[in-house]
C-alpha cells in the first residue's frame, strides 16, 4: 500500500528543478529592498502563482533562502525580496551576469475558480509578489475573471507610487495611489500604509478591502473569491474577514524554511483536515492552504 508519505513524494516528482541561474538585472528600492530578475527556463516554465525559489545566497553559504516569485516569463523569474540576515545580504551582492543556484519551483499554487470570478488580491510586504504573479496570470485569461489588488506595507513600497486611472467603486477617492506594473495591465489596485504615503489610504489591508466590500450586492459578493499572502498577523485577519463575509479564501503562509522539500518538517502548520487537526508542511503541502482550514 502505498502511503500518503509517498503519494506525496510522487507528486511533487519531476516538478522540481536545479538550475544555475543568470542574474538578468538586480535593482534596490528603499527599505533595503531588491527585485532580481533571474534567467531560468525550467523553472520559468513550470512555475505558477504561488509557487517559489530556493536560492543559494552566496557559494560559501550552505543554506538556502526561499524566495516567492514574483513573475515568469518566457525564461525567467523575478523575486522581490528584502535584507533580514546574513544569506539575503550577501544576495543583495550579486550583480547582472552572477550565477545563483536555484531549486524550485517548489510548492503548492494558488488556484482560480470559475464559479467566483471577481479576484480580491491582498498582499503585505514581501507578501506581495505572488499577488503580483497571480495577477499576471488572471489577465491573460481574455477577460475571464476580475480582480482588485489591495497591497500594504509599513516600508516604502518597491516602486515608485503612481496615480491610477482605473477607478475603483466603493473606495474612498483620495486613495488613488498604485502599482505601476499592474496599471500597465490594466489591473486595478490601491495601497495601504499607516506611514503616511502619499495617495495611501491610512490603515491595514483588511480595512480598506471591508470598505469595498461592503459596497457589494449579495449577488456581486457571491462572485468573489480572496486570495492573500503576508505576515501571519495580516494572514488572520484576512481570513476573519472572509469568515464574516462568508467567502472562500486562500492563504499563502510565511515560515522558516530549511530543506523546503518537505524532508525537515522544520515548517509544519496545524491544518485542520476532514481526519481531524494535522500538521501540515507549508513548503510543499503549501504554501496555500484554504483559510477556514488554517488553526491560527
Amino acid at each position: 500500500m502505498i502511503t500518503a508519505a509517498q503519494k506525496d513524494a510522487q507528486r511533487n516528482r519531476n516538478t522540481i528543478f536545479v538550475e544555475a541561474g543568470e542574474v538578468l538585472s538586480h535593482d534596490a528600492y528603499p527599505g533595503n529592498q531588491y527585485i532580481m530578475r533571474i534567467r531560468a527556463p525550467k523553472c520559468a516554465a513550470a512555475a505558477r502563482a504561488g509557487t517559489f525559489v530556493h536560492i543559494t545566497c552566496d557559494e560559501e553559504l550552505p543554506m538556502r533562502r526561499p524566495l516567492s516569485i514574483m513573475r515568469a516569463v518566457d525564461d525567467w523569474i523575478e523575486v522581490l525580496y528584502k535584507i533580514v540576515g546574513e544569506g539575503l545580504h550577501l544576495l543583495a551582492r550579486k550583480r547582472t551576469g552572477d550565477t545563483v543556484s536555484l531549486l524550485g519551483p517548489i510548492g503548492q499554487p494558488f488556484c482560480l475558480h470559475e464559479d467566483r470570478p471577481t479576484a480580491l488580491l491582498i498582499g503585505g510586504g514581501v507578501g506581495i509578489p505572488p499577488i503580483v504573479y497571480l495577477a499576471d496570470v488572471m489577465r491573460r485569461h481574455d477577460n475571464e475573471w476580475r480582480s482588485l489588488a489591495i497591497l500594504g506595507s509599513e516600508i516604502p513600497f518597491p516602486f515608485d507610487l503612481q496615480k491610477s486611472a482605473l477607478p475603483v467603486a466603493g473606495i474612498d477617492k483620495n486613495t488613488t495611489s498604485t502599482m505601476p506594473l499592474l496599471e500597465s495591465w490594466d489591473v486595478p489596485a490601491r495601497l495601504t500604509s499607516l506611514q503616511g504615503y502619499d495617495g495611501c489610504h491610512e490603515g491595514y489591508v483588511t480595512d480598506l478591502a471591508e470598505q469595498w466590500l461592503q459596497g457589494l450586492d449579495a449577488t456581486e459578493l457571491s462572485d468573489v473569491e480572496i486570495f492573500a499572502c503576508g505576515p501571519t498577523p495580516m494572514l488572520k485577519a484576512v481570513a476573519d474577514l472572509a469568515a464574516r463575509y462568508d467567502l472562500p479564501c486562500h492563504v499563502s503562509l510565511e515560515e522558516f524554511m530549511a530543506c523546503a522539500v518537505g524532508g525537515c518538517a522544520g515548517c509544519v502548520v496545524k491544518i485542520n483536515t476532514t481526519d481531524g487537526p494535522a500538521m501540515k508542511r507549508v513548503c510543499v503541502d503549501g504554501p496555500v492552504f484554504d483559510a477556514s482550514t488554517v488553526i491560527w
